[in-house]
């Protein structure tokens, strides 16, 4: 029994202490923490100082701890920036328009003040400046109104249009038969002021056209539409800027701020050659220009400005000649880039495009002239007005010269959204496209050094060859300028050049049909020399020089890259570019070389139905106070004057002498006195009517 109740007594604490496990455990750690308190407090007790003793602290220097209070400063004061920085960041992307806004308009305010302080000092100085800003500022006020109301103006206008549509078929005739009669009558009025010439120039026109059409692809395909706008574009052009007095002032402004500005190569050119560097001309003075002018053009595409001007004329092409998107903005690049380079505006289009508009980009492409080596040809001292007159006019003559030899059969794949965007420049900085502008000159100077070498090189050969050729039958003079003068007379004389300067211009147009338009602008530079020079006009019966109105047909019909050597780099460029397509570029190319050649002539016929020099203007004056007073006779009006006198007058024998341009012979005799050309006998002139 004993044993029973111990074993239930063990029981019974064990289960008492199962169930006081937990107050077990909170008991233990109390008395753990009171011991732990209790050894603290006998430890301060220990460490204070007994009564009557010193109480000492001993610090020891540690640098470690000097630093460390050092990084905590820095960190604190580099957690405070960064809050900060991120402050200022987070308000700036906040209101990153706003603030936009208000620095361009800042810096616009900062301009327009400068231009209306400008015209207040001297209007007439700051009108250029004027000018600008305010095209500058209705191109910009016209994008953003585009861009917003663009839909609402093609519902406000869509009545009128459906009117037009529906009365087309009768009323086109009526616009057509009204534009042509104007012309008509102004050609009537025109050439009774002027003279034949202009009447020649237009005859002109109108064969080259004929003869597009003979020989088109499809002449039964040909769309008019882009043929006579291409041509209207040109003459209203034409008028704008050789008729009219703003517009000839204007591009004669623009021409010389052309030349001025291509003068500032000479620093470079002086820096890198010396102050002699003017001794070798072409290689040190006028191929340098080519240089900077790749770095300026690299600039303005960087800044987009070049893509916004190319867009602006693509536009104006594509809503007049009805033109495809692509080969507008094609043309329009030309005016300012090369043949190739404005192939590279549109390059992933390239391999889509049909056959008629790969034909009219490479026509133009021949037909226009880059911005990079018009002021080569200005330093030759051409006429800056005139080159960039021809550069602008060429563009609409190459897409209607285009459209009329090869008439387009398909259907264009590109839309006018996908033609408008235009790569953006490579370059990060404006400092770096600057840099590859110019490298990438490099191989326009190389192109153009060697080709002169070898090409001179090789006139001179043919030209001893033909000689040796000619001498085995008594006639050694014979050289290609010769032949050539032969085979392009007729074209000169059907762009409105008189025949006894029509040789010359023949020879120029051969020379920049097989060398290149550089030999022959380099040539036609030595005839205005020689006429400025105001020597004699025959040596030994060869003619030294032309007329003003010959040289400026001359330079209109030589203002374009349709040469032999171009169709070589044309169809090289276009196959690396579109190697899809190098069979249809191979076989296009010869016609669109034949199509830009022609548009050159056109646009020659142009000038010469529109030119008319001051001297044709002004002579029977000029003459009359420098005969009639003891004003000096040796200017350059009068000399002038008395040149394209001379070169119209007709002498058939003593006292059978016409004076031409319906001057008198008492003009005539003093003429002759001043330059005594050898050409016309003097004495054969009557002294009195």
């Amino acid at each position: 029994m004993e044993l029973e109740n111990m074993i239930l007594r063990a029981q019974g604490c064990s289960n008492l202490s199962y169930q006081n496990e937990e107050d077990f455990r909170e008991n233990q750690n109390r008395s753990e923490s009171t011991s732990l308190r209790s050894r603290a407090v006998q430890k301060r007790e220990h460490g204070k100082p007994k009564q009557h003793e010193e109480q000492v602290t001993i610090e020891p220097d540690s640098p470690g701890n000097k630093e460390d209070e050092k990084d905590d400063q820095e960190t604190h004061q580099k957690e405070y920036l960064e809050r900060k920085y991120g402050t200022v960041q987070d308000f700036y992307q906040k209101h990153k328009t706003t603030l936009r806004y208000i620095l361009w308009g800042i810096l616009l305010a900062v301009y327009l003040a400068m231009v209306i302080a400008a015209c207040a000092l001297n209007f007439h100085r700051a009108l250029p400046l004027f000018m600008i800003t305010v095209a500058t500022i209705f191109f910009v006020v016209w994008d953003h109104f585009m861009a917003k109301y663009e839909h609402r103006i093609k519902e406000l206008l869509s009545p009128g249009r459906r009117f037009l549509d529906r009365h087309w078929s009768w009323l086109k005739w009526v616009i057509w038969s009204s534009l042509i009669l104007g012309v008509v009558f102004w050609l009537i009025f025109d050439t009774a002021k002027l003279g034949q010439q202009q009447l020649v120039s237009f005859g002109g026109l109108i064969v080259y056209v004929i003869l597009l059409f003979l020989f088109s692809k499809h002449p039964t395909k040909v769309r008019w539409r882009p043929v006579f706008w291409g041509i209207g574009l040109q003459f209203l052009l034409g008028l704008l800027i050789l008729r009219t007095g703003p517009g000839l002032m204007a591009f004669q402004w623009l021409g010389n701020q052309v030349e001025n500005f291509l003068e500032h190569t000479d620093a470079g050119a002086s820096f890198l050659f010396g102050e002699n560097y003017k001794d070798h001309f072409l290689a040190f003075k006028v191929l340098p220009m080519v240089v900077f002018f790749g770095a300026v053009m690299s600039m303005l595409y960087y800044l987009r400005l070049m893509q916004w001007i190319i867009r602006k004329i693509g536009w104006l092409m594509l809503v007049t000649m009805g033109s495809s998107p692509i080969e507008s903005v094609v043309a329009a690049g030309n005016i300012f880039v090369g043949l190739t380079e404005s192939a590279l505006l549109v390059r992933p289009y390239l391999p889509h495009v049909t056959k008629s508009e790969l034909h009219a980009i490479m026509t133009a492409g021949f037909s226009t002239m880059a911005g990079s080596v018009l002021g080569i040809y200005i330093s030759f001292g051409i006429s800056p007005a005139h080159l960039l007159t021809a550069s602008v006019m060429s563009a609409p003559a190459s897409l209607a010269v285009a459209k009329l030899l090869r008439p387009e059969t398909e259907t264009p794949k590109i839309t006018l959204k996908n033609a408008m965007k235009m790569g953006m420049s490579d370059s990060r900085n404006l400092l770096e496209a600057a840099s590859h502008g110019a490298s990438s000159s490099i191989s326009v100077v190389a192109h153009i050094a060697v080709n002169l070498i070898a090409f001179l090189a090789l006139l001179s050969f043919v030209n001893a060859a033909l000689s040796w050729f000619g001498n085995m039958f008594d006639y050694p003079q014979l050289s290609f300028e010769i032949i050539c003068s032969y085979i392009f007379m007729p074209f000169s004389l059907m762009m409105g050049v008189n025949w006894q300067d029509s040789f010359m211009v023949a020879k120029l147009i051969g020379y920049k049909t097989f060398f290149g338009e550089f030999v022959a602008y380099e040539y036609l530079s030595k005839l205005v020399d020689l006429r400025k020079g105001s020597g004699p006009k025959f040596v030994d019966g060869v003619q030294q020089y032309m007329s003003i109105h010959s040289e400026t047909i001359a330079t209109y019909a030589l203002c374009g890259f349709s040469n032999i050597c171009s169709l070589g780099m044309v169809v090289g460029a276009f196959t690396s570019i579109a190697p899809t397509r190098k069979r249809d570029i191979a076989s296009e190319a010869g016609r669109a070389l034949i199509a830009g050649t022609i548009a050159c002539f056109i646009t020659a016929c142009i000038a010469g139905i529109l030119s008319s020099t001051p001297v044709d203007i002004n002579c029977h004056h000029t003459l009359e106070n420098a005969f009639a007073s003891s004003l000096s006779q040796n200017t350059t009006d009068v000399v002038s004057c008395c040149q394209s006198l001379l070169s119209s007058t007709v002498a058939k024998g003593p006292g059978e002498v016409i004076p031409g341009g319906n001057h008198s012979l008492y003009f005539l005799k003093n003429c002759c006195e001043l330059l005594k050309p050898s050409t016309l006998n003097c004495t054969w002139i009557p002294d009195q009517l």
